[in-house]
């Protein structure tokens, strides 16, 4: 009974403060916030000369870790800590703005709440002031200066590691039926292509080539240092090769590392690449470093044969440099406004 009788005093005390002025509400909610952190947060926009009126109750009594009324964007007008109820508390609003109402819950168990804004107008002219709060995305565009590397030239060189003939034994010579001879890739390699040929007619092959790439491609290409069918292979140009369908043959492996000593020793051992050719040829873009091997076995018998190996590795070297360029970067933010 005490307590009802408070309750009809201040209701009294407020009428009388506010001399009958309208009271205009602007939201009532019962709004459960979960444990632990939770947090209920809302926005309502009031006019300048207005009267916020406030209420808050937890219906069972409970404390609320924090009650705050923010006028945006920061300013906080109100703070409250372990409320259980809030009755009637006024604010007057200095200037028209947006107000955010927010309530944080620490304890484990939920809390639920009782919520009731009203405002009073300073007059007749803000009685139907809209309260809503609505929402925009706002771009904004900054602009850093970063450091961009970026290429200045690139040289390309044409590099003819190894251009030679091999005597390979038959496999009835007590020398042996094996030869081996390695090569290095250079630094900053690309690519690299080879050229196999046994005996006088896969030297032939190869010339021929050489003969109509330097009748057929552009002069300007020609002139290139080193340019011949292996430098056309490499770069994806005609390279005017040919493969012949009849000869002598030779076995022929490119290893890497050891496993030349196991090919020698008759052991098994890994190949890059590997043929039963009369002649043969081809671009290869791995490995593009390193000391590889040429490894030639010869199954005939009684007939030794001549190998002609030619190895072309194509070389860019690159230079590069840094300079100043200015990034933009656009972020987004939601931004509150009011429609009045």
């Amino acid at each position: 009974m005490k307590k009802l009788v408070l309750l009809n005093v201040l209701a009294a005390l407020i009428s009388i403060r506010l001399g009958g002025q309208t009271i205009v509400d602007v939201a009532e909610n019962t709004l459960k916030i979960s444990g632990l952190g939770g947090e209920e947060v809302f926005y309502y926009g009031f006019a300048e000369g207005d009267q916020l009126i406030f209420n808050f109750e937890e219906i069972n009594g409970k404390e609320l870790k924090e009650i705050e009324i923010i006028e945006l964007p920061s300013t906080s007008k109100f703070m409250d800590y372990k409320s259980s109820r809030i009755d009637n508390k006024i604010f007057n609003i200095a200037r028209t703005g947006i107000y955010k109402f927010r309530l944080s819950n620490s304890a484990i168990g939920g809390r639920i709440c009782k919520v009731k804004i009203q405002r009073i107008p300073a007059s007749e002219a803000t009685k139907n002031f809209n309260s809503s709060v609505f929402w925009k995305t706002v771009y904004d565009t900054t602009y850093t200066t970063e450091q961009e590397k970026y290429l200045i030239r690139a040289d390309t060189t044409i590099s003819n590691l190894t251009d030679q003939v091999a005597k390979v034994h038959s496999g009835g010579n007590l020398n042996g039926n094996k030869t081996t001879f390695n090569f290095n890739l250079p630094k900053n390699t690309v690519a690299w292509s080879y050229y196999i040929g046994v005996n006088q007619a896969g030297q032939q092959v190869y010339e021929d080539a050489a003969s109509q790439l330097s009748e057929k491609a552009a002069p300007l290409v020609a002139k290139i240092p080193g340019y011949g069918p292996l430098a056309a292979l490499a770069l994806g140009s005609v390279s005017y090769l040919s493969v012949l369908q009849a000869g002598e043959d030779i076995d022929f492996y490119i290893v890497e590392g050891n496993n030349v000593n196991l090919f020698l020793n008759g052991l098994e051992f890994y190949y890059v690449k590997k043929g039963k050719v009369i002649n043969d040829y081809s671009k290869m873009l791995s490995p593009l470093k390193g000391t590889l091997h040429v490894c030639l076995s010869n199954d005939n018998a009684i007939t030794g044969v001549t190998v002609s190996v030619k190895i072309t590795a194509i070389v860019v070297m690159e230079q590069w440099g840094q300079r100043p360029v200015q990034r933009m970067n656009v972020s987004s933010r939601q931004v509150a406004y009011l429609m009045n």
